[in-house]
């Protein structure tokens, strides 16, 4: 003979079950939700940590690649307050040097950031490879004439900003 529930325990039963149910289910909503979000909020930072980074590279290479002989002292300026180590100290050395030879031939690049992306990067530094144009004019093609540069930073995180500690050519 199967045992029977008298109506009223049975109700109590029920009841204390789809209870526990739904707490149960409460707290794993709960978990599921806190869980995708801290999600979220560390994709947010990663894309915001990205995008600083291409920022500052697209930066430094249209410093890089726009200087004007008529304010070459602001120009260079800008690429030195972007920089930092062995590429700050030899653009500073070559400064005055190409400050003069600027002046000579009257050269003007005007640069624009085509592409750039990051090949490697960490909390405080990274390389970005940019591609940039820039139409030079100079005393011997007054006209001007375009360049295409590849250009390869590499940056590092000092003091909240992203510098470019060093440039090369790269093809």
């Amino acid at each position: 003979m199967a045992a029977s529930w008298p109506d009223g325990m049975r109700s109590i039963v029920t009841s204390r079950a789809m209870t526990a149910g739904l707490i149960a289910a409460t707290i794993l909503t709960t978990a599921l939700t806190i869980w995708l979000t801290l999600g979220l909020l560390e994709q947010r930072e990663a894309d915001e940590h990205r995008q600083d980074i291409l920022a500052a590279a697209r930066q430094s290479a249209l410093n890089f690649t726009s200087l004007d002989y008529r304010h070459y002292d602001r120009d260079s300026a800008n690429v030195l307050a972007a920089a930092t180590g062995d590429f700050k100290k030899q653009f500073a050395a070559q400064t005055d040097q190409l400050t003069d030879l600027v002046a000579q031939n009257k050269s003007v690049s005007e640069g624009q950031v085509l592409e750039a992306g990051i090949v490697r990067s960490d909390e405080n530094s990274a390389r970005v490879l940019v591609v940039a144009d820039s139409k030079v004019t100079n005393t011997a093609v007054p006209q001007g004439e375009a360049r295409t540069y590849r250009l390869q930073l590499d940056l590092v995180h000092r003091d909240g900003r992203w510098l470019t500690s060093n440039v090369e050519f790269v093809g």
